[in-house]
């Protein structure tokens, strides 16, 4: 069954290396969760956010499930 755990991946990290984490201190949960501090993460994350949203939206969808779903590759540590 396909997952979304690389895309998953690439946005934990890249919430990981914003300045909502790494400057002011808060978890990573709050930067995620939190609308202020959500619109304050770069945009690369907020662009890996939305593919992990549409992953998941994808696994979901029974046109898209027979097809595979897009943007669900294997995470690749080394790509960062």
């Amino acid at each position: 069954m396909p997952s979304c755990d690389g895309v998953r991946q690439k946005f934990i990290n890249c919430v990981l290396k914003s300045d909502c984490v790494l400057v002011q201190r808060n978890t990573v949960q709050d930067c995620v969760k939190t609308k202020e501090l959500n619109a304050q993460l770069p945009q690369e994350c907020q662009l890996v956010a939305q593919s992990l949203y549409a992953c998941k939206r994808g696994l979901l969808d029974m046109r898209k499930r027979m097809r595979g779903v897009p943007n669900s590759g294997s995470f690749n540590p080394d790509e960062d």
